[in-house]
């Protein structure tokens, strides 16, 4: 009996497939091919019993059955030993090639990705851009309805001051008119005095009541004249300032203006780039497009080199399967 459950069928067994391979079936390959079990010894008994029935008496010679049944076994074993190393090779090259797709594909959606985040940055630029023009635009709107009222405060201002030259030049001439009468009176007192002697001093004091309250008329208009170019001044002065202001809000429209067309052309420049962008977006869709259609192509063609190692290891099995 033989240890570990070694047979004489086994060891037939395995030195036939050793013998299919093209090998020598040695004991050392027996041994391994039966998994590394059963004494050296035993295999060594059983093989000589195996090679002595199987080996051809001295009167008969082999059959040409025999010899076509060894070398279509040897064959079916180096077809499907072949085979086996094709498919494998097949497989290994798919792999790598499925690993490389993969990769592809990754690759590709981690562009996409990027791409999306760049395009939401821009389109926040976008809004940005057009809420600055928004806010230019109302700037504008309030610039020009503040120049509107400085050019009603001026043309009042030029009004007011019109008036005042109108009042300045009527208190003008009633202080010449009130001169000119006093050099009159003057005139004609000196040309009554010696008529008139004893209504001199009384003339005289009426002439001085009238004379103070002309100057102190004349006091009046003088201040009054002096209010009035106080006014005038402060009022020329307000007018500057307000041309001042006027100029500098026309300044800042000018820089509003300029600023609201740079932001136009950066509003078209990143329209252009997100244009680029989602034609860019497109390419790669249709890259990862083509790119898992080739890898549903390489898996059919895996199938198929599948199936066909299936037939041939069925091919395989039915020639070397005994009759």
């Amino acid at each position: 009996m033989a240890r570990g459950g070694i047979t004489k069928a086994l060891v037939q067994k395995a030195r036939s497939a050793i013998l299919a391979r093209g090998e020598n079936p040695s004991i050392d390959a027996l041994r391994v091919e039966l998994g590394n079990t059963g004494s050296k010894s035993t295999i060594h008994r059983y093989l000589k019993e195996i090679e002595a029935e199987n080996a051809p008496r001295s009167s008969e010679r082999p059959s040409l059955s025999d010899n076509l049944t060894e070398l279509v076994a040897q064959l079916a074993s180096q077809l499907q030993k072949e085979a086996r190393q094709s498919v494998a090779e097949d497989r290994a090259a798919l792999s790598r090639e499925r690993l490389d797709y993969q990769q592809q594909v990754r690759n590709a959606q981690a562009q996409i990705d990027l791409l999306k985040e760049s395009v939401q940055a821009m389109e926040a630029q976008l809004q940005g851009a057009r809420s600055q023009l928004q806010a230019a635009q109302e700037q504008k709107h309030q610039a020009d309805l503040a120049n509107a009222r400085l050019r009603q405060l001026g043309s009042d201002l030029e009004t007011r001051l019109r008036e005042r030259d109108a009042q300045i030049l009527s208190l003008e001439e009633k202080h010449n008119h009130a001169r000119l009468a006093l050099d009159h009176f003057r005139q004609a007192a000196k040309e009554q005095r010696e008529q008139e002697q004893r209504q001199h001093e009384a003339q005289v004091q009426q002439l001085g009541v009238e004379l103070r309250q002309l100057q102190q008329s004349m006091i009046v208009r003088q201040d009054q004249l002096t209010q009035l170019n106080r006014d005038n001044e402060r009022l020329l002065t307000e007018a500057r300032l307000l041309r001042n202001e006027q100029d500098a809000k026309h300044q800042q429209l000018m820089r509003e203006t300029l600023a609201s067309e740079v932001l136009r052309q950066d509003k078209a420049r990143l329209d252009g780039q997100r244009i680029e962008i989602e034609e860019r977006n497109q390419e790669l869709t249709d890259e990862l497009r083509l790119s898992q259609q080739q890898a549903r192509e390489q898996a059919i063609r895996i199938a198929a080199l599948e199936e066909q190692l299936q037939q041939a290891a069925l091919r395989a099995e039915a020639a070397t399967a005994p009759e």
